[in-house]
C-alpha cells in the first residue's frame, strides 16, 4: 500500500518482501517503462538505490528499506537477435519465462535456468544463477557476452571480458550493487525437443549418493537430488537423485516426435491462503519426506519429461512461499569443496536431524569449475534447504554457517538472510578486491541494499585501505 504522504511527482512508498516474505522493508519503488525514465530514476531517486526485478531473491538481496528500488520489469523489450550466434539482445527485464515462449519453438533454449522461470535476465545476473547444469556449463555468466550498466549520475557503460572487464566480473554476482544493468547479450543453447530423457535412482545414504553424482554427472547434462533431511541416522542421506538430457527427435515416440518443439506454458494453480503455522512441525515434516521417498523409490527408472516439470516444478503453484504462513521462510544454499564436501554435507544433515528442524524441500546438486569475484558456485557440492520462519532459527542458521566454513566453503548471498559479516568475509575471499571496483564505479555508494548494509559490502570511503588490494 503507498504512504499517504508521499510527495506529488514521487514514487510510492510500499511495504516490500523477498520471495521468502522475510525480512521485509519499506521503499520508494520505481517502475520506468523507458530509458529516460530509467535515467531520471537512477538520478533523482532517494538514496540509495538499488535495481530490483521479480522479487524472487529470498532474503532481502533485493530490499532497500529507507531508500529506493528501481524495478524493470517495465523494461522487457527484446531489441536483437543473431540466429547465427544464437545470441539475444534485451533489456534486463525480460524473464526465463518470456524466453521460453519465444524461443522453445524455434529450438533454442537458456543455456542456465534456476528452479523457476519467474525472474529477470538482471536478476540472474546479479546473483550469477546457476541451474542444474553447472557440473558441465556453469554460470549465467559463463553465457553473457556483454551488457551495459547504468552508473548512479545516469552514465552507461558497456561491459564485456574485454571492455571495463573489471565492471563487467564484479558486476556479475555483485548484488546489484555496482549499477543498473540495462541491455544484456546472451547466449542461448540448440535443442531438438521440449523433452529431457529422464533416470532417477532412490539411495538409501549420502555415500552412496555422493558415489552416483560422480559416475552419472559424466553422462547426463542434468542432475539434481532431493534430499531426505529428517531420516534416521542410519539413513541420514537418503535421497531419489535424477539425471537428464535433451532428447534428440530420433528418439521421441511418434506422437512427440510430430511436434517436437511445441511448448504451452500450464497455467499454475493458486494457494488461496496462508498455511496456519501448526501445520508445519517436525512430525508433519517426517511424513511429508518418507512419503516422498517411497512414491520415488523406483531405483532406475527412465522416463521422458517435459521442460516444465524436470526444470520448475514448483512454478505450478502460482504463489508457493503462502504454504509457509505468514510469518515467512528462509532458504539456506551453501556450497562444500569438493575435497570436503563427503564431511560437510554429513555434518549439515546431521546437524539438521538433531536441531529437528524439518525440511520439506532439501535440494542437492555438484558443481563444476565457476569464474567470477563474488559468484557463489565453486567445484563442490551445493545444499539448499528451506525453513519456516520460528523462534531459534537465526541460531541454528549460525550453526550451519560455521559448518560450512570449517570445511571451506560459503553460502549464497541471493538467498541469504542470517549471515555474519566476519563469515562472510572468509567465505568469498575476494571481497576487498571487489570493492575497490565498485568504489571506483559508484564512489558515493548510491547503490546499496539491506544485504550489503548486513553484511559491510558497502565499501567505506572514509578508507584507502579498501584500495590496496584492487
Amino acid at each position: 500500500m503507498a504512504d499517504k504522504h508521499d510527495q506529488p511527482g514521487r514514487a510510492p512508498r510500499l511495504a516490500v518482501a523477498g520471495w521468502g516474505r522475510y525480512p521485509r522493508g519499506v521503499a520508494e519503488v520505481w517502475r520506468p517503462e523507458k530509458l529516460s525514465e530509467l535515467r531520471t530514476a537512477v538520478t533523482t531517486a532517494k538514496k540509495p538505490i538499488l535495481a530490483r526485478g521479480l522479487g524472487r531473491a529470498y532474503g532481502d538481496a533485493a530490499l532497500n528499506d529507507a531508500g529506493s528500488l528501481i524495478e524493470s520489469t517495465r523494461l522487457n523489450r527484446m531489441l536483437d537477435f543473431d540466429p547465427q550466434s544464437a545470441t539475444l539482445r534485451c533489456e534486463a527485464g525480460v524473464t526465463f519465462a518470456e524466453i521460453l515462449e519465444t524461443f522453445v519453438p524455434r529450438g533454442l533454449f537458456p543455456p542456465v535456468t534456476p528452479g523457476t522461470k519467474f525472474i529477470t535476465l538482471g536478476g540472474a545476473l546479479a546473483a550469477d544463477i546457476h541451474g542444474k547444469n553447472h557440473h558441465c556449463d556453469s554460470s549465467i555468466s559463463k553465457h553473457v557476452r556483454a551488457f551495459t550498466l547504468m552508473g548512479a549520475g545516469g552514465e552507461i557503460k558497456r561491459c564485456s571480458r574485454e571492455e571495463n572487464s573489471d565492471l563487467f566480473w564484479a558486476t556479475l554476482g555483485g548484488m546489484g550493487l555496482t549499477g543498473v544493468i540495462v541491455e544484456l547479450e546472451l547466449k542461448l543453447k540448440r535443442i531438438e525437443s521440449v523433452y529431457l530423457h529422464c533416470e532417477s535412482l532412490a539411495l538409501t545414504d549420502v555415500d552412496r549418493a555422493l558415489e552416483v553424482f560422480a559416475e552419472y554427472d559424466r553422462r547426463y547434462e542434468y542432475s539434481v537430488a532431493w534430499v531426505d533431511c529428517a531420516a534416521p541416522a542410519k539413513q541420514l542421506g537418503r535421497s531419489i537423485l535424477m539425471f537428464a538430457s535433451f532428447a534428440c527427435v530420433d528418439r521421441l515416440p511418434r506422437q512427440a516426435a510430430h511436434h517436437p518443439l511445441s511448448f504451452e506454458p500450464r497455467q499454475p494453480l493458486k494457494i488461496p491462503f496462508d498455511l496456519p503455522r501448526f501445520a508445519l512441525n517436525p512430525m508433519t515434516m517426517r511424513g511429508f519426506n518418507a512419503l516422498y521417498y517411497h512414491l520415488h523409490r523406483r531405483s532406475g527408472r527412465e522416463r521422458l519429461i517435459d521442460i516444465e516439470r524436470f526444470f520448475y516444478p514448483l512454478d505450478r503453484l502460482a504463489n508457493w512461499n503462502r504454504l509457509y504462513g505468514r510469518r515467512g521462510f528462509a532458504q539456506y544454499q551453501c556450497v562444500v569443496p569438493l575435497a570436503e564436501g563427503r564431511a560437510g554435507i554429513i555434518e549439515l544433515l546431521d546437524e539438521l536431524r538433531r536441531s529437528r528442524v524439518g525440511s520439506s524441500l532439501a535440494v542437492l546438486k555438484q558443481f563444476g569449475p565457476q569464474e567470477g569475484m563474488l559468484s557463489f558456485p565453486m567445484p563442490g557440492y551445493t545444499l539448499a534447504m528451506d525453513f519456516a520462519v520460528r523462534d531459534g532459527l537465526s541460531q541454528m542458521m549460525e550453526r550451519l554457517d560455521k559448518i560450512v566454513l570449517k570445511h571451506g566453503g560459503r553460502v549464497y548471498l541471493a538467498k541469504d538472510a542470517f549471515a555474519r559479516p566476519q563469515m562472510v568475509r572468509q567465505m568469498y575471499p575476494n571481497v576487498e578486491r571487489w570493492q575497490a571496483i565498485k568504489l571506483s564505479a559508484d564512489p558515493e555508494c548510491a547503490f546499496s541494499s539491506q544485504l550489503s548494509r548486513r553484511l559491510n559490502l558497502d565499501p567505506d570511503r572514509r578508507h584507502d585501505d579498501v584500495t590496496a588490494h584492487a
